[in-house]
């Protein structure tokens, strides 16, 4: 109902999370709290690490789980901000659907799902997912195509021992769209900006492609006594071709983080193909519950082992670059460069991990309390062998804690503090490219009031919270080396509500950020870029008490300004979207037929959706213009 297609959909579902550098034809990043979540490190699937440096579909997934906050309880390396963990669907009984789906822009979707039970006791299941879709959008020649298939079953030996396994294949091609930005020292106005422009549009481009294969088998026990185990294991295999005529800087002004300032800028030929990121880990679990007295304690012990490497090639990416554009799309052809000369950084990355948890209940009290201790090993290789970093081992631990207390029915009340870790890398744009920097820890302190109205008419769920979470940062030093250098603050306050009553539903959520680089030396100590300072969705639903019952909802999301420069000179205006869908069902020859109409950005806003920086440079992405989509799921 919420038109969630993509991962980058997510973005108007909770206030605190927004684009991180959102394109069409391109890989979904998200920002949760004002961080940006590291494709590489802060993606989950079942549970066990993957990456998410390529398109992941969403027909297969039975949920997106995104945890807010500092992630050292859950996963031993991650950037701060959250993480994000998709399940996938399981065999769960008769499932017949079929759904087709067609846009304005000629972006056409039809999926199957199903599944079933079979055997004597019913102890086999199957679920399987397949997806094929046309890829378009309002910008020109962007049109592209997807695939997606998924096979799950399992199989119940006996009550509490089940072994479960399933595999998905995944295929995108489609142009990535360049973004625009800063003519100079000036901001241009995203209502005189044509968003249907492609700066990628050479006889000479290339789709970005994106091929995937991820699997895995699990053994769960149900030991009795509440005591449980689970063993799993997962493996993905990335393939990727990264390709676009790239507009980058300025050459003929001297200025590279933007363009010129009559609108032309420089045009490079990027490719970096055949790039392979497979991933491999192991997650043994155990979990049970004693009791010592008046307190209960559930327990849990987990192993996690992985496996990452980024096996990249020599790219081009060449100065000069191959010629200048402009911005309105209107310049020659230019003449292609594909010679390799531009070396990408492999990475070698082994993790072991082993977490204790705790979580403690007594009277109106509850306790949290757990470590997770890490042995991480890596290596850096230049795809040119210009050099070869020395294997790095480094041993770290991850405490977290928290205290709740229930202040009323249903109301709990808590505090809580963490730690995490990440791995960072020294930039392509700086004399030590690629080398791995020492690792770090972020904090987090968050202290909040939850909970939920239950009644026969109405119910409610709300939450309030504050957060500050501590970050240290990177920087590039006059002779060009990247460094760790100063921190990021961030501190917010965030707030949601969910309710139901009769035919109404409603949610809303809000968050409320102050973001602050701090005790940096090479960089300014200003507020960090493409990061709002104040972000609210809400939704409401009504649904008709007609025979074909009709619903209605309404969804609105604003986003406030964000800084474009690390000077903070400049900013982009607030802007306010507004979705409206409408869904039906109805009964047909014995089949149940859900009927979908869509309009994303009801008033076609003109406006400049989020300002990224990628290689050092600014971006402005203009937001989609009014998108409508209709859609049937046909049950039977």
């Amino acid at each position: 109902d919420a038109q969630v297609t993509r991962l980058a959909d997510l973005t108007k579902l909770d206030a605190s999370v927004s684009d991180g550098y959102n394109t069409v034809g391109y890989i979904d990043t998200l920002t949760v709290r004002g961080f940006v979540l590291d494709n590489a490190y802060n993606y989950r699937r079942e549970g066990l690490p993957i990456s998410a440096e390529t398109r992941i579909g969403l027909e297969n997934k039975a949920a997106v789980e995104v945890f807010k906050g500092t992630s050292g309880i859950q996963a031993g390396v991650s950037s701060p901000g959250g993480l994000v963990n998709f399940l996938v669907k399981r065999p769960e009984g008769r499932v017949r659907s079929a759904t087709f789906s067609v846009d304005n822009t000629g972006d056409a979707m039809s999926a199957v799902d199903l599944g079933d039970r079979f055997g004597e006791r019913r102890q086999w299941g199957v679920r399987v997912n397949a997806a094929i879709e046309r890829l378009n959008s309002h910008v020109d020649d962007s049109e592209g195509h997807r695939r997606l298939a998924a096979v799950a079953v399992d199989h119940v030996f006996a009550p509490g021992q089940v072994l479960e396994a399933e595999i998905e294949h995944s295929f995108a091609s489609q142009p990535s769209i360049p973004g625009f930005s800063m003519l100079g020292t000036n901001l241009p106005s995203a209502s005189s900006i044509d968003p249907s422009i492609n700066l990628n549009n050479q006889p000479w481009t290339q789709p970005s492609q994106f091929r995937g294969t991820t699997a895995t088998i699990r053994l769960k026990n149900d030991w009795g006594q509440s005591w449980r185990s689970t063993v799993t294991y997962g493996a993905q295999y990335l393939k990727s071709n990264d390709s676009a005529a790239f507009p980058s800087g300025c050459d003929a002004e001297g200025v590279y983080d933007r363009y010129c300032q009559d609108g032309s800028f420089d045009v490079y030929d990027f490719r970096s193909d055949d790039e392979s990121r497979p991933t491999r880990a192991f997650l043994a679990q155990l979990e049970g519950s004693v009791e010592t007295g008046s307190v209960k304690h559930d327990i849990g012990a987990s192993f996690l082992r992985s496996v990452h490497f980024s096996d990249l090639h020599m790219a081009s990416f060449n100065y000069p670059p191959v010629g200048v554009g402009n911005i309105s799309g209107n310049f020659p052809d230019l003449p292609e460069d594909p010679s390799l000369q531009y070396p990408n950084t492999d990475r070698h990355e082994r993790s072991s991990e082993v977490t204790l948890r705790d979580a403690m209940q007594w009277g109106n009290w509850r306790a949290w309390m757990g470590v997770r201790h890490s042995q991480i090993r890596r290596q850096a290789i230049r795809a040119d062998n210009s050099f070869v970093t020395p294997v790095l081992h480094k041993a770290v631990n991850t405490p977290w804690a928290a205290l709740g207390y229930t202040v009323a029915p249903q109301t709990q009340a808590y505090v809580s503090w963490g730690e995490g870790i990440e791995l960072m890398y020294a930039p392509r744009n700086t004399a030590n490219a690629g080398s791995p920097l020492p690792l770090f820890k972020s904090r987090q302190t968050e202290v909040g009031l939850k909970g939920q109205v239950l009644g026969a008419r109405a119910t409610h769920h709300w939450s309030v919270s504050a957060f500050r979470i501590s970050k240290p940062e990177g920087a590039t030093t006059p002779s060009d080396v990247y460094v760790v250098d100063g921190t990021s603050q961030h501190v917010g306050l965030e707030g949601a509500w969910q309710g139901r009553r009769g035919p109404w539903t409603w949610a809303g959520s809000a968050m409320l950020l102050d973001a602050k680089r701090k005790d940096s030396v090479y960089a300014a100590n200003l507020a960090p870029t493409n990061v709002p300072e104040r972000l609210i969705k809400l939704s409401t639903g009504y649904t008709f008490q007609t025979p074909a019952s009709i619903t209605l909802q309404g969804d609105l999301v604003h986003e406030g300004r964000r800084w474009v420069d690390v000077d903070n000179t400049t900013r982009i205006p607030s802007w306010t979207r507004m979705d409206l869908s409408l869904r039906t069902t109805q009964q047909w020859q014995g089949q149940v037929v859900t009927w979908k109409l869509a309009v994303k950005n009801l008033f076609d806003k003109r406006a400049w959706r989020e300002a990224p920086t990628s290689f050092d440079h600014i971006y402005l992405l203009p937001m989609a213009e009014r998108t409508i989509t209709a859609s049937a799921q046909i049950d039977f």
